[in-house]
Parts: structure tokens; sequence; C-alpha cells
């Protein structure tokens, strides 16, 4: 076979070794190079397949590409001679041809028959040119090579002294570069996929069918998934288990290995819990109860990932209490191994993590948690160990073994829990490579008595905490027998308690835990500065200097409007006076008589103008002119002089609307181009927001730290950096009529003069059909044949469309992946979970996915990420209705909340059910709620909010609140308020936007003369609360009235007739 040697990526790395070499000192990594003349590798004879991959190896591997067995290898700092074979020697001559860091010598030895040649004698006499030689001192390689070496190196006087440089190749070894990162993942992807899509499932049959079979047998079966046999018995891969991994298309399945053969391990195993990386699967037959440890280790071309997991079949509650721990004190450790961090710092900080949550159990910790992974699977120098004081390097890969030993159940039987992983250190966290079946919902497994005693009295149990990532044997049911989540009083509750009681019960621990963070996120000294720090009093300069600087025009003592300066010059008392345009709230215009009089209204404190009533100023209690008044016989003049003004005011307001709009827009960094290969391309596709021109298809190419969407003939093209991508979507074309990539961004980008957070390709899913009156087919074929024959091409169509999108949609991942190190997935919505409402304008089909809400099929799209959602408020929910609503509180308080209103009242159960299975705390009400002035308070104190009960006025899910017929008074956040309600979506963000001084709110509007400057829509405010209080009045006039609604009714239809109504029946207008 023909071995081609990656030049470049070897010149690479011997360049890194002899950088590293020259500025090694002895206190750090490379501290055993540092007094080296040479560094010598010997290779002997393969090793067993059974036998670990010694440092040697990896070494050669990582530097050459291949393993060279019976070569020997000296390096110095101007030269490499390499001791081989002839048929070696044949590979490698693609080395000594390149140019290299330094120059490749081959010193080729004679064949078996053959004269022998000076090449051992010259190797020799390089050696012992040298007084100190780096070497692997531990590692004792054999092979006829290495007797011929040996022997000759016996016959020299005086030998070089050999020194241990074990660290230093561990160093050079455990920083990944992106090649090997991105096959780690690779071996991460098979190891999960394995875990997760047949091992887990076949323990679960076992376990339900009671098989009798031994720990061996079952890890022999695990091991044909990569195939078995020979000749014409041999079997290949799996594909039923293997495809429905992520990322596994184009796997090279001879590449493809386990690092040790699977360990299984039961209560029966006749060693007891082993948590070493030596442990057996043993041939006991497996138990049927009790704990049971899984570890898979899979190999890809050399790169190793590993995991452990536990199973707990009938679980009490110290073993649930224990495993909590354990996955709790995991997600504690993998933010902090990050680039920088002290191993032993780890480790002592893992130690005191258990020593303050379960003290007893610190002798039962592991005297290790894990150790650095590459081509060597077990690298012995960066143990985390509480000795080792090496630091940890961004892209470095680590095993995070976490585990307790030698722990006692009820009947004094010893048992072990496990928690391994594969873990990528990150510049400022780490990242989980192996993040699948790990809570405790997924491994906590309980049998059902088939004779169940219906009458016993079930016992309540809060349900465990879902880590955010369904894996997917979450809510399965095997057989009848083995259920998760269950005990046996549990199973018992199922049959009695309700769905609606166990949501009920689930959420009391959300609500609880909510409380929790909120008065931890907020701190009683932050309480006031959480609020809205955005609202400052802004300083608006009209001219820069003197009086020089004002225009000529203000000499003739006339009022003037200065477009360029954003100000109004007004003469006052002989002095021409300017007044930028945000000082001035709106001017309004009379004629009495003769005389026409022009008022200009200034923004002050203390006006009751609604959301103006909180803006900000410098020195609140300083003496403010409210309003100017001028009288003139040139009405003309006035009219102009007014709608100058008021046209200024809007000016200034737009603009200042298009800079708050844009202030979150980022400008993206460069998109580095591929190089070397073309770049994998999704052809054929329209692009939304579409761009200028006319609309016709372009295609989205790969590169290698972004996407490129470039449209016909390259006129137009849009960069989106993997960097910026918070979500891909994939929805395929399965009842719609557009297949979708669609890419939610992190922050908004501009397109065009717009911005945009989601970018979306899509396909129409259809294409023309032939003619059918001219169609050739209709002349020879009738009935339906024809069409049947069409329906099974749409079909194929739809397949094929579906197959190509999410294949890209999944290189779009492992690109972003290989590029950021942030995990970022594919999500596909789950059709069968979604439900209509109005988000926006129109009724629409909302679907969940893993972990968003999305409604991509038509514009505007929305993208609800479930992280950052605080709490689900239903609203409207009453008998009788057929709609009700939904609000979505985000966990950031100043952004206003989402309303997906018109939500059919026949799939309440579905939402709730939904919202719950994502731990999202829900509450519901009869009434929609005025979420303006509860966002207001809200943000002015987060702390005091939560100090006084915080969500718990919505009432938690299920619990039916009967304040509206108890008590007279409703709450302040009731929507019945209607002077507080808006009929603009604008007027509702802006109670707690944090507008300042320039506003809009008097844009446009004219005053009618009163003496204290009252607007229309103050007059109008001031006539809703009369009708409000007459309407209260009425309603208290009797007690045994039949016609309770009715006063209310005349509410609702007095407020309608000022427009301000809701557009809702909610308030005090609901009972």
């Amino acid at each position: 076979m023909d071995v081609q040697l990656n030049k470049e990526l070897f010149n690479t790395r011997l360049k890194y070794i002899l950088d590293s070499w020259t500025k090694a000192s002895k206190n750090d990594e490379f501290g055993t190079l540092t007094d080296v003349d040479t560094i010598f590798l010997p290779a002997g004879d393969p090793s067993p397949e059974d036998e670990p991959i010694r440092k040697g190896v990896a070494f050669q591997t990582w530097l050459l590409g291949y393993e060279f067995p019976a070569t020997l290898t000296l390096i110095q700092k101007d030269k490499v001679y390499i001791l081989c074979s002839p048929t070696k020697a044949k590979h490698l001559d693609q080395l000594r041809k390149h140019k290299t860091a330094v120059p490749v010598e081959l010193l080729v030895q004679a064949k078996s028959k053959a004269p022998p040649t000076d090449a051992l004698p010259r190797f020799l006499e390089a050696f012992t040119t040298h007084q100190r030689i780096g070497t692997l001192t531990k590692e004792a390689p054999k092979g006829k090579v290495i007797d011929e070496w040996n022997k000759a190196l016996d016959a020299v006087e005086k030998r070089p002294e050999l020194v241990d440089i074990a660290p230093a190749i561990s160093a050079l070894l455990a920083v990944k570069d992106e090649e090997e990162l991105k096959t780690v993942r690779t071996a991460a992807n098979l190891t999960t996929c394995l875990l997760a899509h047949h091992a887990a499932v076949k323990l679960e049959t076992i376990l339900d069918r009671e098989t009798v079979i031994s720990h061996e047998q079952f890890a022999a079966q695990i091991e044909t998934r990569l195939g078995s046999g020979e000749g014409e018995n041999a079997k290949g891969p799996d594909m039923r288990v293997w495809s429905k991994g992520r990322g596994l298309t184009d796997i090279d399945w001879d590449a493809t290995e386990f690092c040790y053969t699977p360990v299984i391990q039961s209560k029966t195993s006749k060693d007891g819990y082993d948590l070493k990386t030596t442990a057996e699967s043993t041939e006991d037959n497996m138990a049927h109860k009790g704990v049971f440890l899984i570890s898979l280790g899979m190999r890809y071309k050399g790169y190793c990932a590993n995991l452990g997991r536990t199973f707990i079949v009938d679980a009490n509650k110290e073993q649930e209490a224990i495993y909590g721990l354990l996955y709790s004190l995991q997600q504690e450790l993998i933010p902090r191994m990050k680039d920088g961090a002290v191993i032993r710092d780890l480790y002592q900080h893992a130690v005191s993590y258990v020593k303050k949550h379960k003290p007893e159990l610190e002798k039962n910790f592991v005297k290790n948690i894990g150790f650095s992974m590459g081509l060597e699977f077990r690298d012995a120098n960066y143990v985390i160990s509480p000795k080792n004081g090496r630091q940890l390097k961004s892209n470095m890969i680590f095993n995070l073994s976490l585990g307790f030993q030698d722990l006692e159940d009820e009947s004094r039987n010893k048992y072990a829990l496990q928690l391994t992983d594969t873990i990528k250190v990150g510049m400022d966290k780490g990242i989980c490579l192996t993040d699948v079946i790990k809570s405790s919902k997924d491994i906590l497994l309980y049998f059902r008595d088939d004779d169940v005693d219906m009458d016993a009295k079930p016992s309540k149990k809060p349900s465990a905490k879902t880590n955010g990532h369904p894996s997917p044997m979450k809510n399965k049911t095997a057989g009848g027998k083995v259920l998760r989540n269950k005990t046996r009083s549990a199973a018992q509750e199922e049959v009695i308690q309700s769905t609606a009681a166990k949501i009920a019960e689930h959420q009391k621990e959300l609500h609880a835990n909510l409380q929790e963070e909120g008065l931890a996120r907020y701190s009683e000294e932050g309480a006031g500065g959480t609020g809205k720090e955005g609202k400052s009093w802004k300083r608006f300069q009209s001219y820069k200097g003197h009086e020089a600087a004002l225009p000529r025009e203000v000499e003739s003592l006339r009022i003037y409007v200065d477009r360029k300066a954003q100000s109004v010059v007004l003469p006052i008392h002989g002095f021409a006076v300017p007044f930028h345009i945000n000082t001035i709230k709106n001017v309004s215009k009379n004629d009495e008589g003769e005389y026409t009089y022009l008022r200009v209204n200034f923004q002050t404190p203390g006006q009751l103008a609604g959301k103006k009533e909180d803006t900000p100023f410098e020195d609140p209690d300083a003496t403010f002119i409210r309003s100017v008044t001028y009288r003139s016989i040139d009405g003309h003049r006035f009219d102009t002089i007014s709608r100058q003004i008021t046209e200024l005011k809007k000016e200034v307001n737009k603009r200042e609307q298009q800079k708050k709009e844009l202030a979150d827009v980022i400008e993206q960094d460069t998109l580095i181009e591929i190089k070397g290969r073309r770049p994998h391309k999704l052809q054929e596709v329209f692009i939304r927001p579409p761009l200028d021109g006319k609309r016709l298809p372009g295609e989205v190419e790969i590169h290698q730290n972004g996407l490129r969407y470039q449209s016909p003939m390259g006129s137009q093209k849009i960069d989106i950096l993997f960097s910026n991508i918070r979500h891909l979507f994939f929805q395929p074309c399965d009842h719609e009529l557009l297949v979708i990539l669609h890419v939610h961004l992190k922050a908004p980008i501009m397109l065009g003069k717009k911005k945009s957070q989601d970018i979306q390709f899509f396909r129409e899913a259809s294409e023309a059909q032939f003619d059918e009156t001219g169609n050739r087919k209709r002349k020879y074929r009738y009935g339906d044949e024809d069409e049947i024959e069409v329906e099974q091409q749409e079909r194929k169509r739809r397949h094929m469309l579906n197959k190509e999108f999410k294949a890209f949609a999944e290189k779009v991942a492992e690109a972003s992946n290989s590029s950021t190190g942030e995990g970022l997935e594919v999500e596909i919505p789950f059709r069968e979970l979604s439900f209509e409402g109005v988000p926006f304008r129109t009724n629409v089909r909302l679907q969940p996915t893993t972990d968003c809400l999305i409604h991509l099929s038509d514009t505007p799209f929305l993208v609800v990420t479930l992280a950052d959602i605080e709490i689900a408020s239903l609203e409207r929910v009453q008998f009788g209705l057929k709609q009700f609503d939904l609000v979505l509180v985000f966990k950031d308080f100043t952004k206003a909340p989402l309303h997906i209103n018109s939500i059919p009242s026949s799939q309440l159960d579905d939402v709730k059910n939904w919202l719950d299975s994502v731990d999202i705390p829900l509450a519901e009400g009869p009434v929609n709620l005025n979420w303006g002035p509860i966002m207001k308070t809200i943000n002015d104190s987060p702390y005091e909010f939560f100090q006084s009960g915080g969500w718990g006025f919505l009432g938690g899910a299920g619990e039916e609140s009967e304040q509206e017929e108890e008590s007279e008074s409703e709450s302040d956040f009731e929507g019945g308020s209607f002077q507080e309600s808006s009929s603009s979506e604008d007027d509702n963000e802006s109670d707690f936007d944090g507008s300042d001084a320039s506003d809009d709110s008097g844009s446009g509007s004219y005053d009618d003369g009163s003496d204290d400057g009252a607007d229309w829509d103050e007059l109008e405010r001031e006539a809703i609360r009369k009708d409000k209080k007459a309407a209260e009045s009425d309603r208290h006039r009797g007690d045994d009235s039949d016609s309770d609604a009715r006063p209310k009714k005349k509410v609702v239809a007095k407020a309608k007739a000022n427009g301000k109504a809701n557009g809702k029946a909610n308030g005090k207008a609901k009972r």
C-alpha cells in the first residue's frame, strides 16, 4: 500500500518540538528537556493488541502520522536521524525530500540476506557524540533491531547519560490541534452513540426479561457492534446502531476500535465493584437488581474517548442522594477545567465539595479523578490527583472520572457509583464531549410488581430534576416490569393520581427552586442597582461655545427652528435662548380673535403623563419652566413654526429609535475561507430575510470559521460566523411546504439596511407539475395510476430534500464545534408537541425543540430559548372559554414578556405537560394581567420583589384563586385597570424600557390652550377614571342583584369608546 505522509503536519510538529525544547526552563512542563543534547526514540516490534499503547509509540504516531515499528529515531536541534529498513525508507523518503525545519537523514539497514551496511555504526556515532540524551527510560521495547542496538551499545566504552523526558513528551502530546480535536469528537460521538442506542437499551431489556447472561457475554455483544467474524462469515458494523449517532456519516470503520473490552459490573461480580481503569468483566452471571456499572472506550484514528455510567435498579433514597451528589459535583468541576487551572486545585475542590455536602463520604471518594487522554489512553503525567502541580492548557482532553467506592447498602452489601466523561479543556470553561444519559431520570430504574396493592397509600415523592438534555431512553417503559423514575409507591400513584396532580407536585418544587434562585441572584446590597440602570440623565447641547455659535437668524429676536442643531431658539426678555428639541414635549396653537397663540410645553418632572412620569432629571428639586406662550397676529408664521417643531421632533425621535434598535448589532470578524479543498455547499436555496433585487436561489458554503451565502453570480454575499450562532434548526418538509435550515444568532447582524437575528435558508418542497391537459402521459394512462405515481414521486422528492438538508446541517454543526468547541447541535422540531397560537398578528403553529420554542415557516420568525424563560403564565384559563393565552417571562427582566394569545383550550393539557417536562415553572389564572406595571415594579427592585414572595402572587399551576369573589378590591397587577392599559405594543414596552427624555409622546399633538397645559391623552385618561369610578359605585348598589356583571360590561364599552380597551375580555370585565 502506498502510504502518503502528511509532510506539512510533520514539519509543523517538528518545529513545535524544537521551539519547546529551545524555550524550555526547569520550572515549566518542558523542564526535562533543558539539559538534554538530543532526543532518542527507539521503536521495537509491534505490541500485542491486548496491551495499551506505549508513550513512545504514541509520540512516533503523533509526529509521523503512522506507527513505524523496528526503527530508531534521533532528534537533534540541527538534524533528524532515522534508522529503518528499506521498505520503511521508501515511505519516509517523502520527509527527506520535503523542506523541513531541520534536515532528515535516513540510515537504511540491509535486508536480511544482503551484506550489512554502515547504517547502524553511523547512527551509533551520532548517538555517542552527545553527553546527555533524553529518552523514555521506563519503556523497554523488544525486537531484532533493539537487540542489535543494545549489542552495539554494549561495545561502547563511554556511554552517554540517559535522562527520562516522559513529562516533556506528555506535555507535547497533551494540547491537541484542530485536526486532533475533530478526531476526538468523532470518537466521543461513537462512544455516546453506542451507550445511548445499544448498551443502555440492551441492559434495560436484560433486566426486563430477567435474561441469564454473564458480564463477559454482555460485553462481547457490545463489542460486536463494530463487526465480527472473519472471511466469508465477517459482519460489518451494525448500522442500525451507528446510524442513530450524530456526525457519524463518513466514518472510516477500519480506523475505529475499542480502547478496551467494555466493562460490565454488577453486585454478582466475583471481584466486587472496581473503579480502576484495569477493571474487567467477569464470567459471573449478571444480577437483575442493584447497581450496574458500564464503562466504554472508543478509539478513532488512534485517539481515545471514554465514558462510564451507573445504573441503579430499585434505588433507595440514600443511593439517589449519593448519585445526585456525584452528578452535581461533575457539573461543578467541568466549568473549572479551563486554561490555567492547576490540577491539584481541581482535586482539592472536588474533595471540599464532598466534605461540604456529605462529609461522611470523603473516605469513599476516589484517590484521583481522571487523567489526560489522546493517542495514549492514560497519561500518567497528567493524572488529576492531590499532588500534581501541572496546569491545564486549552484544547487538552481529559477523562474526568468521579466515583465513590466501598459504599454499603441497607443489607451491608458493598457497591460503588461512577460517573465518567470525556472533557475538552477550554479557555473559559470545560466542555463535555460525552454528555448523554447521566441525570437521575436517565439512570434510575425501578421494578414494578405485578401484584401492586391498589389500596396502598401512595407516598409523595418529588420528581428528579432533569439536566435539560433529553436522552433517547427518557420516558421509556420496557415490557411492563422496568420503569424509569418510578418507585413502587410511585407506580401506585400513577394509577391513583391524575396528570394534573403530578404536574402540581412538580411545579411546587420548581417554584421553590425559582424563589431560592431569585433571592440568591439579587443580593440586598445590589437591590437598587439591578433595575433600570440604563435610565439616567442625558445632557443635550445645542451649540458649543458662546453666542457666536448661534445662527444669524436669531438677531431679529424671532422664533427660529434650527434643524441642523436640532434646537428651537426662543426670544425671552430680549435674549435668544436655544432649547434642544429633546427638552420640548410638544407645541400647541390656537386662535383667539385676531391673535394666534403658540404654546411650547417642556419636559418637566411631576407630570402625570403616563410613561414620562419617571423621566430622570439631573436635579428634580430645581425650578422648571413648564411652558412658554407667544402671541402674534401672524397666524401663518405660527402655523409654519408649529409644523417645523413637530416635524423636527418626529425626525429626532425616529433617529433615536433607530439608534436604539441597532444598539445590539455587532460587527462580525472576517470569515476565513477554507483552503486546500472545495467547501461543502448547499445549492439552490433561498434566503430569508430576502436580499435586495430579484428573488433567485443561491448557495450556502461551509468555511473554516463560518457560513457564507452567495447570491447568483456572486453579486451579494452574507457571512455568518460560527462564534455568533446560538441555535441551528433543521425543519423537514413533512407536512410543510418548505424544507428549512435556520440559524438563530447570539447577536443581530445587518442585512442590507435592516438588522436580523434570524437567517433562514430554504427550498420549496413541491415543484410545478406537468399540465394534465397536455401531458403525453394522459393519452395512454387512465384512472388514478398517474396520480399515484405523482404522489410517490412527491414523497421521494421530500425524502431526498430532508436527507440533503439534514446532512448539511450536521456538517455545519460539526464544523462549528471544530471551530469554537461550544457543542452546537442540530435541533429538529417535535411536531407531535406543537400547538397553535398568536405570538404576533396571525395564528401560527408553534413547535418545541430540545432547547427552544420556534415558528419558522413564515415571517416574522419566533425563536424562544427555554433556558431564558423565568416563568410561564397561563391566562384566561376559565371553564367555557375556547381559548387561553400564554405569557413567557424572561430571566432578563428588562425584556418585555412574550404574549402568545388565542391558544385553543383543547391544547391546554398538552401545553402544561410540555412546560412541566422541560422544567419551566408555570402559573395559571382566569384573567389577563397588565405586565407593564408588573415588570416595572420588578425592575425597580428585584430583591424586594423576591423578598415579598416573588412569583407567588401568580399562584402555582392547578391552584384555583377565589380572590376576585372574596374581595371587592383587585390586584394592582390585573389588567382591569384600564387607565394603565396600553393601546399599542410600544406603550406596553415603554413602561420599563429605560427610555430617556427624548420621546415621541407629544409629537404631532396640539393642546387646546388650557391653563395647566394638559393634552388630549391626559383628558382622555381622566375621562376613563371617571367612568370607572361611576361603574364601581353602580356595582355596590345591591348584593342581591342578578345583574352583577352588567356594570362591568359598561366599563368595557366605555373604555372601548375612548380607544383604550385591550381588545380582550380581561381584568374586571371577567368573573
